[in-house]
């Protein structure tokens, strides 16, 4: 049992050192030797948990950048309110929240879409896998704000998802090229001007 425990510990320990790395420096940049020194693992060790970078990277997808999505964008969705006020809080309080870290840095999973997403098919399925719940979590919420009143019944509730999902992760990309929140501020009076658009 504590050999179990140990060995959990140090996956965990591996999968959060890469996932700093990718970040940062890119998938295609990060070699295993980069992350053996991360963690401070000998080959033997790194080995004995990933047989290598691309099952790892797998792992990487699941346990850190799938999380962050859910946390940040996919359980909001789920709290009491109208879908409106939801959406807008979400989609504006989730870009306030960023560090200037994460401002400069984009965002994990579409730093991840665009470098690796047509690089395996298996990469290409995990990430296909988060942006799909995204996805039917905001048609699920859209379709609630028909049904209450508060969003217009006519519009395609795939589309706004899609846009919404778009704009997002476009403005986390874009701003890694600019050193203020002038863009991100446009974006949100953007998002917010969609959104009155297909309030009922």
């Amino acid at each position: 049992m504590q050999q179990e425990l140990k060995s959990e510990l140090t996956k965990q320990h591996i999968v959060h050192e890469a996932f700093k790395l990718f970040y940062e420096n890119g998938f295609k940049a990060t070699s295993v030797n980069d992350v053996m020194k991360a963690t401070k693992l000998t080959k033997g060790a790194f080995y004995h948990h990933y047989k290598n970078k691309e099952q790892l990277a797998l792992e990487v997808i699941k346990l850190k950048i799938q999380k962050r999505v859910y946390d940040g964008m996919i359980a909001p969705l789920n709290k009491e309110g109208s879908a409106i006020e939801i959406l807008e809080t979400t989609f504006v309080n989730r870009i306030k929240s960023f560090t200037n870290y994460d401002k400069s840095n984009g965002c994990p999973m579409n730093n991840f879409i665009n470098e690796i997403g047509n690089y395996e098919k298996c990469y290409q399925l995990a990430l296909k896998n988060i942006i799909e719940k995204w996805k039917a979590s905001l048609i699920a919420l859209i379709e609630k704000g028909k049904v209450e009143g508060s969003v217009k019944e006519n519009i395609s509730s795939e589309a706004v998802a899609i846009f919404l999902i778009s704009a997002f992760e476009g403005i986390r990309g874009i701003r890694k090229l600019y050193n203020d929140d002038q863009l991100i501020n446009d974006y949100i009076k953007g998002i917010s001007s969609y959104l009155h658009h297909i309030k009922s």
